[in-house]
């Protein structure tokens, strides 16, 4: 039988973007059962006009020989023209886009026209409460979505109110970390751990170290890199000189960005006698993994997050982490109500646990040993014409400094032991969070969806 054709519309899969990065994890993982053609986005795609065909390069590097891959550079997403000479040239069966639904508005206004041939499917994810009534025609304009956190499940089913809700077309599918690539080091592989000593050598200028945290996200606001700067000062503050020096924190980010700011000026101002690292150039995977497994801890104070990647694949290296109650953060946490892993269906009455007053002190909710989790002190409504509310969770940095001290305080030996716990729950049936358990729930639920898909008729009839 032929193998289906997915059209999807994202970040172009070669590039470093998390989006891209997912977008490669998806194509490569099912490339075995699905054929794929890409638009590929970027700001200013320096291939813009080509048609890239990587086909004799996947067949060569998987072994798979029936393996198709095309792709079309375009700065931007792409267009209603665009979307119509793929449907004519290369005759996809579904059309798959991802990432927020606000550059997909063109699209979303010729759904009609696309739906009475092919299926809208929708990789989506949504940060935070309240629930975002203006997606609702977004939404609705697929034929499955699949949300990278389970507070996102319960979202669409509140948004959705129109479309006849299936016990298909609206489920969980968190991101998957390759765990190929991501995974933890121990002495045992003498050849990798001399590879990564060397690394920590190189990084640290040769300076030992007893405590290292790392914070891999971009220099933006809703990421608090400030915060995150003032968290490690104040946990220094709570050590005696002679242990504090023996501390750095690695900040792999651009370090001055004007969406966010100046990060050496802040070490310089506010925490001059405290170790920080900046790593600031594009890493391979490979060098990533070193990082992740040099850290004590990973922590992420951002605001909102839709999932979280750079702690996810902290957790896939056996690195144990700190992160806000905020988003699909959540997910990561292991959270349980008395004593239950809770589900995307839990969210229905969950909703969120980010308010500090209902959930921090609960004594029905627990959460994995892997993780420190720190729950919003405000939560403030921000909004912009578009998107004209949503809640930014903030967190005090006083809080994550005790989370880290926490962390100090146990030792390495119980550190790695939390470590391992949580590369054990991020590769379990439970959490679905490697890059298999992901392509396989693609697979899964698109298939599921080709299946149960019917066409939109030529005209709609509303009554008045």
């Amino acid at each position: 039988m032929a193998k289906k054709k997915i059209l999807l519309l994202s970040d172009d899969l070669r590039m470093s973007s998390g989006v891209g990065t997912m977008s490669r994890e998806i194509v490569l993982g099912t490339i075995k059962h699905y054929d794929w053609v890409q638009i590929g986005g970027a700001i200013k795609h320096p291939e813009e006009g080509k048609v890239v065909d990587m086909n004799d390069s996947i067949r060569k590097e998987y072994g798979i020989k029936d393996a198709n891959l095309k792709i079309y550079p375009i700065s931007g997403y792409g267009s209603p023209d665009l979307i119509r000479y793929m449907m004519n040239t290369e005759k996809p069966d579904a059309i798959l886009h991802y990432t927020d639904p606000r550059f997909w508005g063109w699209l979303y206004q010729m759904e009609h026209e696309l739906r009475r041939d092919i299926p809208i499917f929708y990789y989506n994810i949504w940060d935070d409460l309240p629930y975002p009534m203006w997606n609702e025609p977004f939404y609705e304009s697929c034929d499955l979505i699949m949300n990278i956190s389970k507070q996102t499940v319960n979202i669409v089913d509140n948004v959705r109110r129109f479309k006849p809700v299936n016990d298909w077309d609206n489920t969980y599918v968190p991101h998957g970390i390759n765990e190929k690539n991501f995974y933890p080091i121990n002495e045992l592989d003498v050849k990798e751990w001399g590879n990564l000593l060397n690394y920590k050598r190189n990084i640290t200028e040769g300076k030992k170290y007893d405590f290292i945290v790392f914070w891999n996200n971009r220099n933006i606001r809703r990421k608090l890199p400030g915060d995150v700067l003032m968290a490690y000062k104040t946990f220094c503050d709570m050590l005696p000189k002679d242990k504090s020096s023996r501390c750095a924190l690695i900040m792999h980010t651009q370090p001055r960005d004007e969406n966010g700011t100046d990060l050496p000026e802040v070490v310089k101002e506010l925490l001059p006698e405290y170790d920080v690292i900046f790593s600031h150039k594009k890493l391979e995977d490979k060098e990533l993994c070193y990082l992740y497994n040099i850290a004590d801890v990973q922590i992420n104070m951002a605001s909102n997050e839709g999932f979280g990647l750079g702690t996810c694949e902290a957790l896939m290296c056996g690195t144990p982490v700190s992160v806000t109650v905020t988003g699909g953060l959540q997910d990561q946490c292991g959270f349980k109500y008395k004593d239950k892993l809770l589900t995307a269906e839990d969210y229905s009455w969950v909703h969120s646990l980010h308010d500090e007053k209902k959930w921090k002190d609960n004594s029905d909710l627990t959460w994995g040993e892997w993780c420190k989790p720190v729950w919003p002190s405000n939560r403030s409504l921000q909004g912009s014409i578009p998107t004209p509310y949503i809640f930014d969770d903030r967190p005090r940095f006083e809080d994550f400094a005790d989370a880290l001290k926490e962390w100090y305080d146990m030792g390495k030996e119980e550190r790695d032991r939390c470590g391992m716990l949580g590369h054990e729950f991020v590769m379990s049936d439970d959490a679905m969070m490697s890059a298999s358990a992901m392509c396989k729930n693609f697979t899964d639920h698109m298939d599921t969806a080709f299946k149960k898909w019917t066409p939109r008729k030529r005209y709609t009839i509303f009554k008045t």
